[in-house]
């Protein structure tokens, strides 16, 4: 699931991007309204988490204009005006959710999770299968055979991106900038490294592996007839 950040904030927002990334989640930041305004209009978010009071464009203006332009991804307004009107204010402008500052990171991952499932109703995107392996991608759960597997945050977005491209060969430099967000080539071995690692978490203990190197090109993950 892939978040855009909106906080002006740099240590928050450094608190928040790490725990959403250590959560297993793919996130975008950037510190402007105007800058976060462009990106969301992009429409490729599955959510957006909004500081209220932002320079250039506050984050009421930007929900106000995603809707505007028929954009209905779910937006998460985080904001230290906390009282009845300035929550009902953020409702209003056609925000999701409203979570006043402080508050504590567990509840931050369940109003997502919330927003997550609701979005994913009807639509199995919140679901992703291959064969006999199974990932939840609201509870983060992966399963083979009914077996769990226990996965880093990185290895999980690894997964993902294979399963989302199931059947399709993807190379080192699609991997590198949809899982490590890197646009060039670092001549290191860290998409070989991890995708050994994930073999062997996905494919330990099975007669079918699914995870296949194909030589010269990179990747695909899929059932061999």
């Amino acid at each position: 699931m892939h978040i855009l950040l909106i906080e002006d904030d740099v240590e928050a927002a450094k608190f928040l991007v790490t725990g959403l990334r250590e959560s297993g989640y793919c996130v975008d930041h950037v510190a402007g309204g105007r800058e976060g305004l462009e990106r969301a209009l992009a429409g490729k978010f599955d959510l957006l988490i909004t500081d209220r009071m932002l320079p250039m464009i506050d984050g009421l203006e930007i929900i106000r204009q995603l809707r505007a332009a028929g954009l209905g991804t779910p937006v998460l307004v985080l904001s230290a005006l906390g009282s009845v009107d300035d929550r009902i204010r953020g409702l209003r402008a056609g925000g999701d959710d409203y979570l006043t500052k402080p508050f504590a990171f567990d509840e931050l991952l369940a109003r997502i999770e919330a927003l997550l499932r609701r979005r994913a109703r009807g639509s199995d995107v919140a679901h992703l299968q291959v064969a006999d392996l199974e990932f939840d991608l609201l509870t983060r759960r992966v399963t083979r055979g009914g077996r769990d597997i226990d996965l880093t945050a990185r290895e999980q977005k690894l997964l993902e991106f294979l399963m989302r491209r199931a059947g399709q060969v993807v190379t080192r430099m699609m991997l590198l900038e949809g899982v490590w967000d890197l646009h060039f080539d670092p001549q290191s071995n860290v998409v070989d490294v991890h995708i050994s690692r994930l073999r062997q978490a996905v494919d330990r203990g099975s007669d079918q592996p699914l995870i296949h190197t194909v030589r010269g090109a990179g990747y695909v993950l899929r059932e061999e007839p």
